[in-house]
């Protein structure tokens, strides 16, 4: 049990390595379409607002360690959109691959469930091959993709758009 993962809400004690999961994927990949690194004091208005909104934040903890986490908030802002929310997910670089984003997202699916959620949306750039298998392996399906949407890293980007239905 000793090396067992335990998907439990995040604490602030958790931002440092929330804060170093998310600037390695805006450094160094186009998971995140930001280009600037975020601090400490960010991420915590970031985990206060999440609170304060009532959108889960969840991190995978081996012994203390966080090696990912997973939240949703409000895709759209108009009242008719408030049951479809758009997720994320993050595992550190080195554990992914290792099941760590299914247990993320399976217990953040159960968490939307429990609170009513009729839809979750993946919003993916679509040469991720890896985020998009591990959605298609839970249910969600590809409901279309824009082209050339973003840029990052001197390149155009496309976005692939998928959904669960909960």
């Amino acid at each position: 049990m000793e090396n067992s993962i335990v998907i439990r809400p995040a604490l602030e004690a958790d931002l440092p390595a929330i804060l170093d999961i998310y600037n390695e994927a805006v450094q160094n990949t186009t998971a995140i379409w930001n280009e600037t690194l975020v601090d400490l004091p960010n991420r915590r208005m970031w985990l206060a607002d999440r609170m304060a909104k009532k959108h889960p934040v969840l991190v995978a903890d081996r012994n203390g360690d966080v090696l990912g986490y997973a939240t949703y908030g409000i895709w759209r802002t108009i009242e008719g959109f408030r049951q479809t929310m758009e997720h994320s997910v993050y595992v550190r670089k080195g554990s992914q691959g290792g099941g760590i984003g299914s247990s993320l997202m399976r217990a953040l699916i159960s968490e939307a469930q429990a609170r009513q959620i009729h839809v979750l949306v993946a919003c993916i750039e679509a040469e991720n091959s890896g985020s998009i298998k591990l959605h298609e392996k839970l249910g969600f399906k590809t409901v279309g993709k824009f082209s050339e949407v973003g840029q990052k890293f001197g390149r155009w980007l496309d976005l692939l758009c998928m959904q669960l239905r909960l």
